[in-house]
């Protein structure tokens, strides 16, 4: 089986099997409502923005790199 079938027939796999996903975010919400004080869910929550950050900033980052290149 070629590299790429067995990547799309992953993707498809974990696509149509939602239980998969589902179990993390309950495993994280069990432990941020037990947590007496908001440290650990203020992390859960910085660490959610960062890494929503860091495609931007590189999708960002290569668009300006292509202007650059074609501006002259």
């Amino acid at each position: 089986m070629s590299t790429k079938k067995f990547v799309f027939f992953l993707f498809m796999v974990l696509l149509c099997n939602p239980d998969l996903v589902e179990a993390q975010c309950a495993m994280c919400r069990a432990a941020l409502e037990s947590e007496a004080d908001n440290s650990q869910a203020e992390g859960v929550n910085n660490g959610i923005v960062y890494l929503m950050a860091i495609p931007y900033i590189l999708v960002g980052g290569l668009f300006y790199f292509i202007y650059r290149r074609v501006k002259g």
